[in-house]
């Protein structure tokens, strides 16, 4: 009762103990926010959403003016419940239910799938219900909610294990060769990395990610410096039956590799548009289409068939490659014919150099253009800033493992040709490094975050889970949740042993 002034709090009662049908209750509990102290006075009306905030000027409506909104109003209540009451039986399937009891629903039934899902700890959605709860007398049942809680007890993997529960029901309902989008909102690597590893867990292929721009930004976009002011978009599909199972019939042979690949570059666009130019899509580029490749044959618990460097020069060999794409052959004259009219959208580089990772991808950007070392140094220390674990190697080393070096001094990109020798040469190295994190106890205070994602692929390609644990639980919790390929191959490896 704190949370309303007098007059509406009477009026509510009154009309809330004479409501004797569902629409009525329906109606009475849609006002039942704006009538509390937390409706502001101003020019727009409303409550601070996600949250339980009463600001220091409130708007104290005339209820009985405000139900009648509510009812006739342009966005009234009436005329929708009138749409809603006139669809045939089996034309629409309304379900309030939580996601791990929609087992009413048939499997291979659902055509599309648009989903908004908690985003870790950045809604307390529960104890948000209490205006609701406590006119109609119940409680929220808090054990299978979705979320990081530390008065729940829920930490990151317990979000991660309830979301990939979530996920398996949209995978089990959803038809083959069909979509989901997942709108996601979270400035946090490690639950961005979480929702990742639950749809692919799920057994869904990601073939898309990007930035969704809502224009009107959150009470927390606004009001937080470090909140993320755009909401990300996930586009993820369910193989065909028919490609799952000759896939795992082929366990073990190389051409599951290009079975996958043959059927992910199915399902991306051709042809991206933008202001007039084309987008340059990420899932076709070499460096994702391997990632997503391995994490495919890693959660159906099936080795992968060959290295990275036999899988760009393989790529080389059986596509097409358009600036820096790949595409199948059916798909590439479409490209061209719009490519010819169009220019490509230049890339807007923008990197923190924290790690090995990122700085071979910085260097890779500097190196388009050939350059010594002197030329390149100044430049790589102004960016560099290694996270406080990271052993970062130094630049040279860095030039020598990744790179050649011409006949003037200058370092460039080796074409794919050369590039398997020098992979093999560099994951030689870093497996050597690998070695040295195998053996004794207690945290791994610094340490080469490259030679650990090598090693941990080593390790699950001779299926050795124990070793795979052994080394994470020496790793910082931060370094495996923020780290996909980490955090991938440890969950996996866990489960494996339990």
């Amino acid at each position: 009762h704190h949370f309303y002034t007098r007059r509406n709090l009477c009026i509510l009662s009154y009309l809330y103990d004479k409501s004797n049908n569902s629409t009525m209750k329906f109606t009475i509990t849609a006002c039942l926010i704006m009538g509390t102290k937390m409706s502001r006075y101003g020019s727009r009306t409303g409550n601070v959403s996600g949250t339980l905030y009463v600001p220091s000027l409130i708007k104290c409506l005339n209820m009985l003016e405000y139900i009648k909104r509510k009812l006739y109003g342009a966005k009234g209540i009436v005329k929708p419940l009138g749409t809603i009451s006139n669809f045939k039986h089996g034309d629409v399937f309304l379900q309030t239910n939580s996601l791990d009891d929609i087992l009413v629903m048939p499997t291979n039934s659902v055509d599309y799938i648009f989903t908004d899902p908690p985003f870790g700890a950045n809604l307390n959605y529960s104890e948000l219900n209490f205006i609701w709860e406590s006119w109609l007398k119940v409680r929220t049942n808090v054990k299978p909610e979705a979320i990081i809680n530390k008065v729940q007890n829920k930490s990151l993997l317990e979000y991660q294990q309830l979301m990939t529960e979530c996920f398996e029901e949209y995978y089990r309902v959803l038809k083959p060769n069909r979509w989901m989008t997942v709108e996601f909102h979270n400035s946090q690597n490690s639950v961005w990395n979480a929702i990742q590893e639950s749809l692919i867990r799920a057994g869904f292929i990601i073939a898309d990610v990007r930035v969704l721009d809502k224009k009107q930004g959150s009470f927390k976009q606004v009001t937080t410096t470090s909140a993320v002011k755009q909401d990300l978009v996930i586009s993820a599909y369910k193989p065909k039956e028919s490609f799952k199972k000759e896939f795992l019939k082929k366990a073990g042979t190389e051409e599951t590799v290009w079975d996958f690949v043959r059927e992910h570059l199915d399902k991306l666009p051709v042809i991206v548009e933008k202001n007039g130019m084309l987008e340059k899509i990420r899932e076709r580029e070499p460096y994702l289409l391997y990632d997503r490749m391995v994490a495919y044959h890693i959660m159906n618990g099936i080795a992968v068939p060959i290295d990275a460097s036999d899988f760009y020069s393989g790529l080389d060999e059986r596509l097409i490659k358009r600036d820096g794409m790949y595409f199948l052959y059916d798909q590439i004259n479409k490209y061209d014919n719009v490519r010819i009219k169009s220019e490509l959208e230049p890339i807007q580089f923008n990197m923190f150099v924290d790690d090995e990772k990122s700085a071979i991808a910085w260097l890779y950007y500097q190196l388009e253009e050939p350059q010594t070392y002197a030329e390149i140094q100044p430049k790589f220390m102004k960016e560099s800033n290694a996270a406080k674990h990271e052993k970062m190697p130094e630049l040279a080393e860095l030039l020598e493992e990744n790179f050649l070096q011409d006949d003037k001094g200058k370092w460039y990109i080796p074409d794919p040709s050369k590039a398997g020798d020098i992979i093999k040469l560099r994951e030689k190295r870093l497996l050597k490094e690998f070695e040295e994190y195998l053996v004794g106890k207690g945290r791994l205070k610094q340490f080469r975050t490259e030679a650990v994602r090598v090693g941990f692929a080593r390790l699950w390609e001779d299926k050795d889970y124990k070793n795979i644990v052994k080394v994470g639980d020496r790793l910082p919790k931060s370094v495996i949740q923020e780290d996909d390929k980490l955090l991938m191959y440890y969950d996996i490896a866990l489960s494996r042993l339990e």
